[in-house]
Parts: structure tokens; C-alpha cells; sequence
């Protein structure tokens, strides 16, 4: 009987596992649109994030064909293009991101693991250094802790997050004021977005003056149960509802991307890679 039992749960770990192999290389492109009165026209925009060196197919070939049956206006990346530990292997994005810059406009916004490249030298040396000296070259507009215009009618804004906004279990709250200490006030009478790496502080991004701000880091929350959401983030915290998704406070809004990829632990079930498509549609001021 306990022998039966535990052939069972082997049989059904592997199953899972292979589920899980198989959904890691299973690209979604999915679509939001956002409806605000602050643009002149209409703007279609992909957001990337949380690649962390995966590829699919070679060279990336099936991501960059999905961003180009889209057609979009600009590339935002909201970062953890990479995977940081003892070091830093970055052919992997560098590559994808070259070939997206030839599309069109990217902007890109730290995530955990550049800022950690940036801050751990002892580690990585100057590997952040020749990264985004490199991304530049390439003509990305990166975006650390500063504020770039695309277009006369869109703001895009990114802020690098300090490890104790990240920590385990009880990360720091982050505050308005201090998303405005980093990159200065938001462009009122543009339409701002914010590339805030965790999803956390919907809030305050709000308050300091986004209309749409554009997290990922929870990776979907790694496995996705119904009417429950995603299970874990990597803060160890269980079931928070912002683990993916479109959020709506006050006329401002967030979109969590799940993710490209996966790292440390390497599981996706019900909870496909993404693609994020958001399109921000002109609508005239209602009386």
C-alpha cells in the first residue's frame, strides 16, 4: 500500500514537472487597453519583463516574432532581463534587446537583479557598467531613476528599488515621496508611466502621480491556482492579489506581467510566460 502510494506521488511529481517544462516555453501575448484623455493618439506599447536569460526558440526568434505581429509603437522593459548570482551572463538579453531596438523606440527600467550587478562590485566587477554602457550604444533610453519623453503626450519614468524593498518576508514600504526623491515629480500633464519593478507599492505609485505603472519581479506568483491567483512570491509572501494582472484605483492603473522566464525556482504551472500588449486609446474628456 505505502509502496502503491509512493509510486503514485512520484508518478504525479514527474507529471507536474513536465507540465511545468512544457508551460515555460509556452509564449501568451495578451492585450489591455487604457483609456485616457491625456494622449493626442492612439499608442501601442509591449512590455517586457523578468526574461532572466531564457530564450525561446534560438535566439529569441519566437519572442521577436510575437512582438512583431503586434506592431508596436514603443518596447518598454521593466527589467530582470538576466539572472544575477555570482556573476552575470548577458549575451542573452544584449542579443534580444539589439534586435528590438531595430523595431523601435525601447525604454528600460531596473529590476532586482541590475540593481543588485550594480551594487554587489565586489561580485560583478563592472559588469553593470559595460551592460548598460552597451544598451545605450544601442540606442535604449535607460531609464534609472530618471524621466525620458516619448512623444510630446507620454512620460515614461523609471526607479531603481534599494534591496530593502526587495528583503523577505517584511519588505520596506516605499513611499510617494521617495519615488519623487529618486526621479524627481511626475508629468502631471503628460501621461506618466512608472516602470516600478515590484508590484507592491501600486499605492504610492499611484499617489506620486502615475497613470500606469508597469511591475512584474512575482513571476505570476509561480503556480496559479483558480479563484486563488498566484501561490508565492519571491518575498515568501503566500496569495497576495497583485501577484499578475490589471489593476484599477482611482483612474490609475497597474499591469503585473508574469514574466519571460524563471530562475531559482524554475516552475511555471497554470501560469504561462506573457507577453504584455497594452494600447492606450484617445478618448475625449466626458462632462
Amino acid at each position: 500500500m505505502w509502496l502503491a502510494a509512493g509510486v503514485l506521488s512520484a508518478a504525479a511529481g514527474a507529471g507536474l514537472l513536465l507540465r511545468s517544462q512544457y508551460e515555460r516555453e509556452q509564449l501568451s501575448v495578451e492585450r489591455t487597453e487604457i483609456l485616457t484623455e491625456k494622449i493626442t493618439r492612439d499608442c501601442r506599447m509591449v512590455f517586457l519583463s523578468d526574461l532572466h536569460d531564457h530564450e525561446f526558440g534560438d535566439h529569441n526568434k519566437r519572442l521577436l516574432h510575437a512582438v512583431d505581429e503586434v506592431k508596436p509603437d514603443v518596447i518598454l522593459i521593466g527589467g530582470d532581463m538576466m539572472v544575477s548570482r555570482e556573476s552575470a551572463d548577458l549575451r542573452v538579453s544584449l542579443e534580444l534587446i539589439g534586435e528590438l531596438t531595430k523595431r523601435c523606440p525601447v525604454y528600460y527600467g531596473n529590476g532586482n537583479h541590475e540593481t543588485r550587478m550594480n551594487r554587489e562590485r565586489k561580485n560583478f566587477g563592472m559588469q553593470y557598467d559595460i551592460y548598460v554602457r552597451k544598451l545605450k550604444k544601442m540606442g535604449v533610453h535607460f531609464l534609472s531613476n530618471r524621466t525620458m519623453e516619448f512623444r510630446d503626450d507620454i512620460a515614461v519614468t523609471g526607479i531603481d528599488l534599494a534591496e530593502r524593498y526587495y528583503k523577505k518576508f517584511h519588505p520596506d514600504h516605499l513611499r510617494p515621496e521617495e519615488i519623487g526623491r529618486l526621479a524627481g515629480p511626475a508629468e502631471r500633464e503628460r501621461f506618466q508611466i512608472l516602470l516600478c519593478h515590484s508590484p507592491l507599492f501600486f499605492d504610492s505609485c499611484r499617489k506620486w502621480g502615475a497613470d500606469l505603472t508597469l511591475s512584474g519581479h512575482f513571476h505570476g506568483g509561480t503556480i496559479r491556482l483558480p479563484y486563488l491567483g498566484g501561490v508565492m512570491t519571491p518575498q515568501f509572501q503566500f496569495f497576495l492579489p497583485w501577484c499578475a494582472g490589471t489593476f484599477e484605483e482611482s483612474g490609475k492603473y497597474m499591469i503585473v506581467s508574469r514574466g519571460l522566464g524563471t530562475h531559482s525556482i524554475n516552475i511555471r504551472l497554470n501560469n504561462k510566460p506573457q507577453l504584455v500588449v497594452v494600447d492606450l486609446i484617445r478618448c475625449s474628456r466626458t462632462l
